[in-house]
Order: C-alpha cells, then sequence, then structure tokens
C-alpha cells in the first residue's frame, strides 16, 4: 500500500509500505480521507513519538470503509463506513482500528467530514467535561476557539448549557465564533483579553488552554474560585512562572492532558461517554465538524504549511489516493 512518509527534506512525499497487519478485536479500514492535526506536525519535528507499538505513520484520524475482521471482530463491520481515533498510521491507504473504536459515519455526513470529526470532537469532550468537569451554567473560555478543537469545544459546551467564551486570531476567526455561538469572542490580534473576561463575566469555571507559557498568569487570573485550567498544547512555549499563593486562594486546579498515548481501553471509556451524551446530536448534524479545506493528499506539504501559518478556521482534511489538483 502507499502512505506518505518523511522525504528527508521536512516534507512528506509517498512511499510504498507494508499494509498492516490486524491484531485480535482490530478492522483493517480503507482511508477515504485523513484529518490533519497539530500533533501530526509535532510529529515530524521529533517531538511527538507514537505509543510503543503503534504506526510510525503520522495521522491521528480518519474516515473509510472496513473491508476485512481481525479475530474476535463481529463481521457486521465489513463495507460499513466508519471514522474513528487511533494512535497513528491515518496517513495510509490502510489501516488497523480496534473495532471498539469504531464511530459509525452519520447519515448525511461526507467522509471527508467523518475524517474531520473524531480527534477534534473526543479532544474537546475528553477536557472539557472529563477532566475540566464543565457544568450546566458555569462559564468556560476557550482559547483558539477557531480551531479544529476550539470550534468543536464552542459547540459542546453550547450545547451543555455553559456560557461561552473565545479568543482567536483575527475579525474572520472571531466571527466564526460568533456564528457558532460563543457569548463572548474577542481577537487576539487587537488587545488583551484578560480585561473584557473579567469586565463580563467576573471570572471563568473552566479554561481550554493550547497557547502554553504566554497565557499561564493570564489564565490564572482569570479563573473563578475552584476554576479548572486545562492544558492541551504549549504552542507558545513550555515552561512558564505560576503563582502557586494565587491557586491556593482560588482552591484552582490545573491539569495537563493528552489523548494520544492513553491506554486503549481508557480511550474506548471516552468514546463511549461521548456518544452516550452526544450521539443523538452528532447524528442530528449538531456537532458536524468545521472543514477548512480538503486537499489531495498529494499536497500534503501543502496543508502543513497552512496549519503552521495558522492559515485554518477549524479542520483541514486529506482526502487520500486522490490526484494532484
Amino acid at each position: 500500500m502507499r502512505a506518505l512518509m518523511p522525504d528527508g527534506s521536512a516534507g512528506m512525499a509517498l512511499q510504498r509500505v507494508k499494509e498492516p497487519a490486524l491484531r485480535p478485536g482490530e478492522v483493517l479500514l480503507a482511508v477515504a480521507a485523513a484529518g490533519v492535526n497539530r500533533a501530526d506536525l509535532s510529529q515530524l519535528a521529533g517531538h511527538y513519538p507514537p505509543p510503543p507499538g503503534e504506526s510510525d505513520i503520522v495521522g491521528l484520524e480518519v474516515a473509510g470503509h472496513v473491508v476485512r475482521v481481525g479475530p474476535g471482530v463481529d463481521d457486521t463491520w465489513l463495507g460499513r463506513a466508519a471514522c474513528a481515533l487511533l494512535a497513528g498510521g491515518g496517513y495510509a491507504e490502510r489501516v488497523a482500528v480496534p473495532a471498539a473504536m469504531l464511530m459509525g459515519v452519520p447519515a448525511g455526513w461526507s467522509l471527508t467530514e467523518a475524517a474531520a470529526f473524531p480527534e477534534t470532537a473526543l479532544t474537546a469532550y475528553l477536557n472539557l467535561f472529563m477532566e475540566g468537569g464543565l457544568q450546566a451554567g458555569e462559564r468556560v473560555l476557550v482559547h483558539g476557539g477557531a480551531s479544529g478543537v476550539g470550534t468543536a469545544a464552542v459547540k459542546q459546551a453550547k450545547l451543555a448549557g455553559a456560557t461561552v467564551m473565545t479568543t482567536a486570531g483575527g475579525p474572520e476567526k472571531v466571527s466564526v465564533c460568533r456564528e457558532l455561538g460563543a457569548d463572548l469572542a474577542l481577537d487576539r490580534h487587537t488587545g488583551p483579553w484578560l480585561p473584557a473576561v473579567l469586565e463580563q463575566q467576573g471570572g471563568v469555571d473552566v479554561i481550554l488552554d493550547m497557547v502554553g507559557q504566554d497565557y499561564l498568569a493570564q489564565n490564572m487570573a482569570a479563573l473563578a474560585p475552584g476554576g479548572r485550567l486545562v492544558i492541551i498544547s504549549t504552542l507558545s512555549g513550555r515552561k512558564g512562572e505560576l503563582d502557586m499563593r494565587a491557586l491556593m486562594v482560588k482552591r484552582a486546579r490545573v491539569i495537563g492532558s493528552t489523548l494520544r498515548g492513553r491506554p486503549p481501553a481508557e480511550k474506548v471509556r471516552i468514546v463511549e461517554a461521548f456518544q452516550e451524551r452526544f450521539g443523538a446530536q452528532v447524528a442530528g448534524g449538531d456537532l458536524k465538524p468545521l472543514v477548512d479545506t480538503v486537499f489531495p493528499w498529494t499536497r500534503v506539504n501543502e496543508a502543513h504549511a497552512r496549519l503552521r501559518a495558522n492559515d485554518s478556521i477549524g479542520k483541514f482534511v486529506l482526502e487520500v489516493g486522490s490526484a494532484d489538483a
């Protein structure tokens, strides 16, 4: 089969690789489309390796059709369209997936939309609700509100009955956040966001942060008593100074979280919990992902360059097997 692999010059190119062997409980998915994530860039830069025993091919979410089932898997999955969160291997024509991680493609969704769904939806759910403990009536601040995870988080938080604030870069991204339901959307390019958050809301119960170092002090200042800061990425840097006295006085919590390295059984529980809470809204189209651009997979380097430049609203998706445009 073919897969996108590092080409030795900071880019990626198609290469022939061995088709994955199926372990007990897995299915083989013929990949139609793969979501593009910042974690892919981190892996290519050598900062985010796959968990031990997993594919070293980049790609954390895909959609396609089940073409083979492994030992212990019900063959009713054969031929069905599905999307899935992966530990790796998505930028390829075939990928092995634990059957318990499969999610059916909702009626009316394209496979490119389905490929943009698992990583962002599950990351938002895990960190807002399971880590952050977000409850109806609480206030949540989502940094990077126009990103793939950000747009998913805004939708989920609004459906859960929270007051939603976001930061984003530029008027177009701010406008998208408002269209998705954000009660307050702030342009980080026009000035500090903290005064507006404190003036209009007085404090925040949950913060979903992917910025890291540059926002740590402001995040702490924005937290209400009992607030929870969930850090899911460190785009501005990985080290920051924390006022521990302020943390104590506010009875606040700082939570670090990643999804990829969690044990398979834990990931299955996350999928099950998400589907139990939001399955009806997924089926009804309320949580359909926002797709910015669909690229032929031969244009992966263009997609990655635009992602590095923050030139996206929602998700980029690769159409696997498609030719150059």
